[in-house]
């Protein structure tokens, strides 16, 4: 016997047992495997998408030009970990606890914040930050007295839509527990044309 043959990868019982079926039921053996991967993978997603992923649908304008109204965002908490700069959706007891709100965080526990509402320029620990995401400059106070000190655990958030979006400036929403984050909005799937990730 040559090395080759010796080497050779001997077959188990049940591929041999496999060989000797007709191939009209190796056939159908083959097609019942993939449809329980499909299944299985099916599952999997039903799963990922109940316990770690959410489709919610933008309601009103205070996100506009980022978003807008009927949009459908993919929102998930999964390993998330609030960041100024991010899209979230989140309750307000406070506000409207039977409604999920989406803003942006502008600042996260510790931080400071305050605005100027005579030239629309926002700062963050004393320093302006660069804001390309919104409609216009933010000249509405609402309830707003600052400089503020957002508290551990929590974030100060605001709409895009500066002037027309009822936010952290609003002291019934005022700072946002951390916990009442529903997650972090990472793309928008429909309509078609607004297709794409969120900034």
């Amino acid at each position: 016997m040559s090395k080759k043959e010796d080497t050779k990868k001997k077959k188990t019982p049940e591929e041999e047992e496999e060989e000797k079926l007709p191939p009209d039921v190796r056939a159908r053996r083959e097609t019942y495997d993939w449809i329980q991967s499909l299944m299985t993978a099916l599952i999997v997603c039903v799963c990922v998408f109940i316990f770690f992923i959410r489709v919610i649908d933008v309601s009103g304008s205070s996100m506009n030009p980022t978003l807008y109204n009927g949009d459908k965002m993919v929102v998930s908490d999964l390993f998330y970990k609030p960041r100024a700069g991010d899209v979230v959706v989140f309750k307000s007891d406070t506000y409207d606890p039977n409604k999920a709100l989406v803003k942006r965080i502008i600042a996260t526990g510790g931080q400071e914040i305050n605005i100027d509402f005579s030239t629309g320029t926002v700062y963050i620990d004393g320093e302006p930050i660069e804001e390309d995401y919104i409609a216009e400059l933010t000249r509405t106070k609402l309830d707003f007295i600052g400089p503020q000190t957002v508290p551990e655990g929590c974030v100060f958030v605001m709409g895009d839509n500066r002037n027309k979006s009822t936010d952290s400036r609003k002291k019934e929403i005022g700072m946002v527990d951390e916990r009442m984050i529903i997650g972090r909005v990472y793309c928008v799937i429909f309509p078609l044309e607004e297709l794409g990730i969120v900034k």
